[in-house]
């Protein structure tokens, strides 16, 4: 038995470790509970990181063979070398989750490896790998166990033909043709990795668009450019059953009205990705009477606290967007408030990126949601096919839109897609954590010639006053 420490986290992701450092900065006494050998969650081991790593390779390979020679650059038709890219993605693994062993180091935070399951308030047992148990106590416990993928019924993932997203990181050579099974964030970047690299993709959607809940006018915009780059979609569309044929994938699939005969599609690979679910598996929340919503979230309070005193939860197993720095945010909230701070979360200033090329990135309410809730708002929209320094690097896809309130001019959303739209959006998040108006960032001199610029005219463009359109 330990001494009695004053934060016990389970879970290392971006919500558990980030929560933990706080913690620990504010004088707690913090220790750490991973199932992982390694720290860091889904995100830095088998999601965030290896992705952006994949997607950054791919694009440079891209443009090396399509892009490089009409800027008069000729290199001549580059070569794949799957394995070595594989390398760097996992050299990239390896430096993000070694830093936060520096860090818990650093922060004098202990680590316990094995899974934690909750024994009651306070206590919490850990189960290595070599199945012995070590019990551990705290003044206040933090749930951080992120989320495992959404399994898709009758569907049995293998990881090797039929993957999740984990699968699809580390495929050993390029799909001939891989069907890619839900139109979301995680399905389009990794679909839009093994396109680039020579896969034949197909992506089928239940729903009738893709991007579920991002903004309308952005997603249509964002599909036409995928198209461009050769992604097929089927909408409206189901996988009903995937068949092994010899070397080969059969997949079935339906309208997902189900009023029109199925097809059967071949495939080498398929990926799976429906979405998310909270992992609480195996926590004992049940016995410890930790209460979970209809969607088997961990129900808090406004201070991330379950129903059990001195146990707190945060991340994918609470209502939200699966988001890494949605979670991280909510980590500092809890650590603060246990230290007597104020700790919060603007849950309504919390962006999200597409890490395709063109990104998108959005943050705030889409014009979809504004219409539904009855709100007058003005949209102001400035394409990049105007602006000169999109021009200069042959990335004139996408626009900035930005939506105002129309009696305050109060910026309500912005929605990005083009180029580095995943930095440009920080700027409109920063404006909106302030109670910014459009007029101003139309005022805010921005450096020319930038990307950033449209964001500009788009504010402009609410006053319908925008200077290069």
């Amino acid at each position: 038995m330990a001494d009695i420490y004053d934060l016990l986290v389970i879970g290392t992701g971006p919500g558990g470790y980030v929560c933990a450092i706080r913690a620990a900065q504010l004088g707690l006494n913090v220790a750490v509970v991973e199932k992982r050998a390694t720290h860091g969650g889904t995100c830095l081991n088998i999601g965030c990181i290896p992705s952006k790593a994949l997607l950054h390779t791919s694009e440079l390979f891209e443009e090396a063979g399509h892009g490089f020679e009409k800027l008069g650059i000729k290199v001549g038709t580059p070569k794949l070398d799957l394995k070595a890219m594989m390398a760097h993605k996992d050299d990239t693994v390896t430096a993000n989750v070694k830093g936060i062993d520096f860090l818990f180091k650093k922060n004098k935070i202990d680590a316990h490896h094995g899974t934690g399951r909750i024994l009651g308030p306070g206590r919490v047992e850990v189960k290595s790998d070599k199945g012995e148990t070590t019990i551990l106590e705290a003044k206040s416990i933090v749930i951080a166990t992120g989320s495992d993928v959404a399994p898709l019924p009758g569907i049995k993932i293998d990881e090797k033909q039929v993957v999740s997203s984990t699968g699809a990181l580390s495929l050993s050579k390029v799909p001939g043709k891989l069907i890619v099974v839900g139109a979301g964030v995680i399905g389009l970047e990794l679909g839009s990795v093994w396109r680039r690299l020579g896969s034949d993709v197909l992506v089928v959607e239940y729903l009738d668009r893709i991007l579920p809940g991002m903004d309308l006018d952005t997603a249509k915009t964002f599909q036409r450019s995928l198209k461009k780059q050769g992604i097929k979609f089927m909408l409206s569309s189901k996988v009903d059953a995937i068949e092994k044929k010899g070397r080969k994938l059969a997949v079935t699939i339906e309208p997902a009205a189900g009023e029109a005969a199925a097809e059967t599609v071949e495939a080498d690979v398929v990926l799976v990705a429906i979405g998310r679910v909270p992992f609480t598996e195996g926590l004992g929340l049940q016995e410890a009477g930790i209460d979970l919503d209809a969607h088997h979230r961990i129900r808090t309070d406004a201070h991330f606290q379950t129903s059990v005193a001195g146990i707190y939860a945060i991340g994918d197993v609470i209502a939200g967007p699966m988001l890494a720095h949605k979670a991280e945010d909510e980590g500092i909230a809890v650590a603060e408030h246990l230290a007597g701070q104020a700790g919060h979360v603007s849950y309504d200033v919390i962006p999200g990126v597409v890490y395709t090329m063109p990104e998108v990135a959005s943050v705030g309410k889409t014009e979809e949601e504004l219409k539904e809730a009855g709100i007058d708002y003005i949209a102001g929209k400035f394409p990049f096919t105007a602006n000169g320094r999109a021009k200069a690097m042959a990335m004139t896809d996408g626009f900035v839109k930005i939506l105002a309130d129309k009696a305050t001019d109060r910026v309500l959303g912005v929605h990005i897609i083009g180029a580095a739209a995943g930095e440009m959006i920080h700027e409109a998040a920063l404006a909106m954590e302030f109670g910014a108006s459009a007029e101003d960032i139309a005022r805010t001199c921005h450096a020319h010639p930038t990307l950033s610029e449209a964001t500009k005219e788009a504010a402009l463009a609410v006053d319908k006053r925008p200077i290069h359109m």
